[in-house]
């Protein structure tokens, strides 16, 4: 967090030690947004995994419960990186070694603000993230809501966790689910859309490299373009597409096909079923 006054005194613990735990430690890092030694990650029994992560980051690691306890008692920001079936049992170990001040950053898909508190026992500050895969090569998209015990310090301390690795977005908790809908499950839309040109490139001769290496460059030059310009899609799509032309011609087919109800329905589907996985998630805990 780029705190220049208080950096000495910010630690944060990874309570898990997963691949997007990792990625979010890899981003802090590299762009310096704490030292090494003001991270500290535990897990609940893999010491290789643990190790691994004190070699190629520097970052301090607990492996005996006491040792666990203490980099939690210790931490300022504490992030929630289990997956949502361990989630109870670590909250559970985790209530009695909290105090009020500390901020709870939760990664856990569909784990809501409130049920976090309940299971805490207390109003804590808390901050409810949805990152996407992107994330761990520093291009993700991040939702993040705050609970109203969340200062404007603990706030912007998470803000500058997940800047450190794409872009955030403050919502309101009840968007969550649409956030989901539209950028935490919405790389892999990408990626099937680049799977069927791909398909189509080899079908017409390409060789496989040459239809991927294509494909590749084609969606990362259009993303580029859409944000380098602040053009709105629709204007950048009319720009390329000359009248009875070969793009009006496909775009025509895809209109066809309802692509654009299609997407939109793919969308509203994976919030809803987002909401029905948070719920259980909830069920399950409470």
């Amino acid at each position: 967090m780029n705190f220049p006054q208080t950096a000495s005194e910010e630690h944060i613990a990874f309570y898990g030690a997963g691949s997007m735990a990792e990625a979010i430690v890899r981003g802090m890092i590299h762009r310096s947004v704490v030292n090494p030694g003001q991270i500290s990650m535990i897990n609940r029994s893999n010491r290789e995994h643990l190790e691994y992560l004190t070699n190629r980051y520097g970052v301090v690691t607990g492996q005996d419960p006491a040792a666990k306890n203490e980099l939690l008692r210790g931490a300022s920001i504490i992030i929630l990186a289990m997956k949502p079936k361990d989630a109870g049992e670590a909250i559970g170990q985790l209530r009695p070694l909290l105090s009020e001040h500390q901020l709870i950053v939760s990664l856990i898909a569909g784990l809501s603000i409130s049920t976090i508190q309940h299971l805490l026992g207390r109003k804590q500050p808390i901050a409810r993230t949805m990152p996407n895969t992107s994330s761990s090569i520093g291009l993700g998209a991040t939702g993040i809501s705050f609970s109203p015990e969340a200062d404007a310090r603990q706030r912007q301390a998470a803000l500058s966790i997940f800047e450190a690795v794409g872009s955030v977005a403050v919502i309101d908790e009840d968007k969550q689910e649409i956030l989901t809908g539209v950028s935490g499950s919405g790389p892999a839309y990408i990626y099937y859309m680049m799977e069927a040109m791909i398909a189509a490139g080899i079908e017409g001769g390409l060789s496989p490299e040459q239809a991927r290496d294509l494909t590749v460059q084609t969606v990362l030059g259009a993303a580029s373009m859409m944000k380098e310009t602040g053009e709105d899609p629709a204007k950048l799509r009319k720009d390329i597409t000359s009248p009875n032309g070969s793009t009006q011609a496909a775009l025509e087919v895809l209109a066809d096909k309802g692509f654009t109800e299609t997407v939109k329905a793919a969308v509203h589907r994976c919030a809803e079923r987002s909401r029905e996985m948070g719920e259980s998630v909830r069920e399950s805990l409470l």
